[in-house]
């Protein structure tokens, strides 16, 4: 185990109150109020962190960044999303071996539970559709999605899929579910409005992360157990396809070579390149999406985890999950700049709403490492539960 720096925790109702932290913290690290932003008073954010080991979410004020509470779940929680549209979280809960997973929906206003809803075996991973009136749940265990209507709380269908559907992506046109299969070594595209599965297509060993680019012409999918990520064309436009127009069909554009073990894929908020973490090699992959060109790979550190890309197209930053280190690459400049240093094990990844803070999710210290992305330096160490693994922020203002 690592000698972590001493957690200091604001305490206080603004982040005006933070002046003793930051003087506290003077000794590694400078801290200015205008790197912070001012909140009104009805603001609230919140980090929501999955902790496996516990069954239990710990919930992190981020207005006074520190720790809320630590609240029971369903058993062995494995992700977290954000709603848009409400002051909701729902967490994906696997369950115990053998028996069905569920989705708790907590309540983000006042960060209780508000319901639980029953899905099918060993369900990994949650999409939100576009209207956000219903989510859709990776079965791993049963190889299918659940279909679930959030206003009534209740699963309303179930699609069957690949065997062992690990991760999905809703494109943002509502009009494609993309979902990977990791024993069955492909990818499912599932019709959102009858429900049906429109195309599926092998070749991608050990299928995992996907991603759909902004305007919902093509998606991406990490074939975990190689060295590759297929890039698949989607269908999008209205009516029946022609076999003359390419547009409307669903097709394998490329598989693409990048690092051994890709398991990981950080698309820029403008959709223009991929991010691609390749575990084994120790490297992120460059991709500009709209050629599928793939400009080179850069080391990163010790076994990288997770990636993520700042919101101006800037940075990324990626977790070494075998160290106790994230670090940062200079998108324009093509350069890793340095790195991070956080607690141990580091995993998920999530930034602030405004930006200002980076959330690292660290797997074997068992606590989450609080970065200031103006300075790029450790701001403070809170604790988590027993086996963290993912995360998801909520913004809202009470109405």
């Amino acid at each position: 185990m690592h000698d972590k720096p001493h957690s200091f925790v604001a305490k206080g109702g603004s982040i005006g109150r933070l002046s003793t932290v930051c003087l506290l913290l003077a000794s590694f690290t400078a801290c200015k109020h205008n790197d912070f932003p001012q909140y009104a008073p009805n603001y609230r954010e919140y980090a929501y962190v999955t902790n496996g080991a516990s069954n239990t979410v710990s919930i992190y004020d981020v207005v006074n960044v520190r720790l809320d509470r630590e609240l029971a779940v369903g058993v062995n929680p494995v992700a977290a999303t954000a709603s848009v549209h409400r002051n909701e979280i729902y967490v994906v809960n696997q369950g115990a071996a053998g028996m069905p997973g569920s989705v708790t929906v907590i309540n983000a206003e006042n960060n209780s539970v508000a319901a639980a809803i029953p899905v099918h075996k060993q369900p990994a991973a949650l999409a939100l559709a576009p209207e956000g009136d219903l989510a859709y749940v990776a079965n791993t265990g049963s190889n299918n999605v659940s279909v679930i209507d959030l206003k009534d709380r209740r699963e309303v269908a179930a699609i069957g899929t690949g065997e062992e559907p690990d991760a999905l992506a809703v494109a943002p046109d509502g009009k494609t579910l993309v979902v990977a299969n990791r024993r069955g070594n492909s990818v499912s595209l599932i019709d959102p409005a009858t429900r049906l599965v429109r195309a599926v297509f092998s070749g991608c060993a050990g299928a995992g992360d996907v991603v759909v680019l902004p305007d919902s012409t093509k998606a991406f999918a990490a074939c975990s157990d190689g060295h590759q990520i297929m890039a698949i064309a989607l269908a999008h436009a209205a009516g029946k396809p022609s076999p003359a127009d390419a547009a409307q069909i669903d097709r394998v554009e490329a598989l693409l070579d990048v690092g051994h073990e890709p398991v990981r894929l950080a698309l820029k908020p403008d959709g223009g390149e991929i991010f691609v973490v390749n575990a084994q090699s120790d490297t992120i992959s460059e991709v500009i999406t709209g050629t599928d060109d793939v400009l080179g790979a850069y080391l990163m550190g010790e076994s990288p985890a997770h990636g993520i890309i700042s919101a101006d197209n800037a940075y990324a930053y990626v977790s070494n999950g075998r160290s106790q280190e994230v670090a940062v690459y200079a998108i324009d400049d093509g350069k890793r700049l340095g790195s991070i240093h956080v607690g141990d094990g580091p995993s998920a990844l999530a930034f602030s709403a405004a930006g200002h803070l980076l959330f690292v999710v660290d797997a074997r210290s068992n606590d989450v490492a609080v970065v200031r992305t103006a300075s790029r330096s450790l701001f403070t160490l809170l604790p988590a539960g027993r086996g963290p693994n993912a995360i998801a922020v909520k913004a809202f203002k009470l109405q």
